[in-house]
């Protein structure tokens, strides 16, 4: 299961942007995951209960936005979200393609209380 390694980076990042800013907690991770980023959110989510405890982010919550396939067609230069990175283009039928999202995971931010 990766998602213990992912989570630890996370974590690890977090933790340090919470401590320069001098916070005594983290209320929340907001994270954003594509489609086809190979992780699995209900996995990331045990992995984000077992190793936040005895940190700064024993209580925080962990939100995570799901970022769906987005793929631009060359021939009809259309965007279009597919089930997976294998349907042609809805609107011509060609699979000549650019994959533009999906592939994401990115810690977009944290919330930590402003004052004590």
């Amino acid at each position: 299961m990766h998602e213990v390694g992912l989570m630890q980076s996370v974590l690890t990042m977090s933790l340090k942007a919470a401590e320069a800013h001098r916070a005594v907690r983290i209320d929340a991770i907001h994270l954003r995951i594509g489609a086809l980023a190979g992780v699995v959110p209900e996995a990331l989510q045990f992995a984000f209960e077992c190793l936040r405890m005895g940190t700064l982010a024993e209580s925080a919550v962990l939100k995570i936005e799901s970022v769906p396939i987005l793929c631009w067609c060359r021939k009809c230069e259309s965007d279009f979200h597919p089930e997976n990175q294998f349907t042609p283009c809805p609107k011509c039928g060609l699979s000549d393609f650019e994959l533009r999202g999906g592939l994401e995971m990115n810690l977009v931010s944290l919330e930590i209380p402003d004052h004590v």
